[in-house]
């Protein structure tokens, strides 16, 4: 009777035993399942931390051509400024040259009325009037002609004051244009400064939040090598470690998701 009891209980136990190794099979297998998951999963990751290392060097191409831009319109601005300053210079040139005419003109005509002068009071004087009227005709002359020489001088100052301005309003475009490319300069830096900080971000959760759990799993995936070793509440117990690590990773990857969602949508 006592022999019948002890075989009960040894075939019960072995199923206990078939059963437990089954339970340990199935869930090696999900174990499995959820590390080659993983593995996909940091495989895209790391294809969108490439993407955005492109993004990052395109971003970097378009601040530098716009730097060169800015370059550029500097040096075009001071040529004009140069060019500017030597047509002032110019100008007060003629200026100068304009009133040492007009007080020759002012002197020649002081000389007239002299002349005058002596004209009316050598008036009976008919030879000496002849002459002097012969030196008023050759001064007038020279007061014509230095007339028109002033005229001309006057079309070029205007020609030059006209230059001028048509040099202000380019300066003046230009200025606004400089403007304009230093404030989308400003806006790409700043984009950029923030996309660079999302990317440090990112890089510090993957590698500190995702490195432990991973961690845990593979430690605990080495002790079921050889589940022999343990008891079943001993491989209980590293299964809920497992669930436990599983779990952290699934979380860290749905605040992963919901950070690169945000990122795009700053980008955005």
């Amino acid at each position: 009777m006592n022999k019948e009891i002890e075989k009960e209980n040894f075939l019960q136990l072995k199923s206990e035993i078939l059963l437990q190794k089954l339970e340990i099979e199935s869930l090696t297998a999900e174990l499995m399942l959820s590390k080659n998951d993983n593995a996909i999963q940091n495989n895209q990751k790391q294809k969108r931390v490439q993407e955005l290392i492109i993004v990052n060097k395109e971003l970097t191409e378009q601040k530098k051509e716009k730097r060169k831009r800015t370059e550029e319109l500097i040096i075009a601005n001071k040529k004009i400024d140069f060019q500017k300053d030597e047509k002032q210079k110019r100008a007060d040139e003629l200026l100068i040259a304009n009133k040492r005419l007009a007080s020759q003109y002012h002197q020649k005509q002081k000389r007239i009325n002299e002349l005058l002068n002596v004209n009316n009071e050598l008036d009976f004087q008919k030879d000496e009037k002849q002459k002097w009227a012969y030196e008023l005709l050759q001064a007038n002359k020279k007061l014509v002609t230095k007339y028109y020489e002033k005229q001309k001088q006057d079309e070029e100052l205007i020609a030059i004051h006209n230059e001028l301005r048509l040099q202000y309003n380019i300066k003046k475009e230009l200025s606004s244009e400089l403007t304009v490319a230093y404030t989308e300069l400003t806006q790409n830096e700043e984009s950029l400064t923030n996309h660079i900080e999302g990317l440090e971000e990112m890089i510090f959760m993957i590698s500190h939040k995702v490195r432990q759990p991973i961690t845990k799993i593979l430690g605990l995936s080495n002790l079921l090598d050889e589940p022999e070793k343990y008891r079943f509440e001993e491989l209980k117990k590293i299964m809920s470690y497992l669930q436990s690590s599983a779990l952290d990773l699934d979380e860290f990857t749905k605040e992963l998701t919901v950070f690169m969602d945000n990122l795009r949508s700053n980008e955005g």
